[in-house]
């Protein structure tokens, strides 16, 4: 009998590469959505409201496993004081509203596995690396990442193994970080972001997809593991390696840091910031990357 994997925030970027991987691998796929789609064999639909608290919980009587990657783009718009809300609300009250369910209803779940961000080390241009065991930063986005982990470790006092992915920027081949970068390097325009040594923690969305496949069928996974190819490129290298593979020149002044405050505000510290970190606890678990350098990931998304 196929095992069932709940996933939150299924139809996203990484939830749509998930989903289709999971299948591939014959499990069957439960997609908690606030608007569910046609039905095929092998995805269901169920719907919730995080903002109204209100869940369909009859997914509970079949589900093995549930992925957590529901929450608010944070770079989708300026965070003003109710965009910051939200972008903390969407990923605690969420989590929240699963625990209620899991802690009152009967179940067979096996494992929580929920996205996190590396941005819980705070954003800061530091050549320090930074590994699971380090504390939280001081800022914004560590502040949401925080909370949101606590959220998560309430599902754990339930005796259901969690996992917790700290993830980079997510590079895929549609609708990624890559995607939007890409148009000034096309007409021979691109160049780095501010001082340009800010380090650009990242993860081809193949390997994201395979970490998760990993945290359900591993079952000593449990805890924080940084979702980071590990490979130590700053965003001066990363332009220099986009130019070289779309054969354009890259010799632009960087863009100046102002710049890009007076265009996002507090959100410039995204671009203009960036921690150095380590992959190396999950590589220890055993798990290998297919896409373990830039060079490699650009070759497969740039081909």
């Amino acid at each position: 009998m196929k095992k069932t994997v709940l996933i939150t925030g299924g139809t996203g970027l990484v939830g749509k590469s998930l989903s289709q991987l999971l299948v591939n691998k014959g499990y069957q796929v439960s997609i908690l959505s606030r608007r569910p789609k046609k039905e095929t064999e092998e995805i269901r639909y169920f719907q919730w409201d995080v903002e109204k608290g209100i869940i369909d919980d009859s997914f509970m009587d079949s589900v093995d496993f549930i992925i957590h990657l529901a929450g608010e783009n944070v770079a989708q718009s300026r965070w003003t004081t109710t965009r910051k809300r939200q972008i903390l609300e969407s990923r605690t009250r969420s989590t929240q509203l699963l625990h209620q369910v899991l802690s009152q209803k009967k179940h067979r779940v096996q494992a929580f596995i929920s996205s996190s961000a590396t941005g819980y080390y705070g954003t800061t241009n530091s050549s320090k690396i930074f590994k699971e065991s380090d504390p939280v930063g001081n800022d914004f986005l560590a502040s949401v990442c925080s909370d949101w982990e606590a959220a998560v470790d309430e599902v754990k006092k339930l005796e259901i193994r969690t996992v917790k992915l700290r993830t980079g920027v997510v590079l895929a081949k549609e609708k990624s970080a890559l995607q939007k970068m890409l148009p000034p390097f096309r007409i021979g325009l691109g160049a780095a972001l501010g001082g340009g040594k800010q380090y650009f923690s990242w993860i081809h969305i193949e390997d994201l997809c395979r970490l998760y496949l990993n945290a359900i069928e591993q079952t000593s996974l449990e805890g924080s593991f940084n979702a980071v190819a590990g490979d130590a490129i700053t965003n001066d290298m990363l332009g220099s390696e986009i130019a070289k593979k779309i054969r354009r020149p890259y010799f632009m002044p960087n863009l100046p840091s102002f710049l890009f405050y007076f265009l996002f505000g507090e959100m410039a510290v995204i671009l203009l910031k960036g921690s150095r970190v380590s992959a190396d606890k999950i590589k220890k678990e055993g798990f290998v990357f297919k896409y373990n350098t830039l060079e490699k990931a650009l070759d497969n998304l740039l081909e």
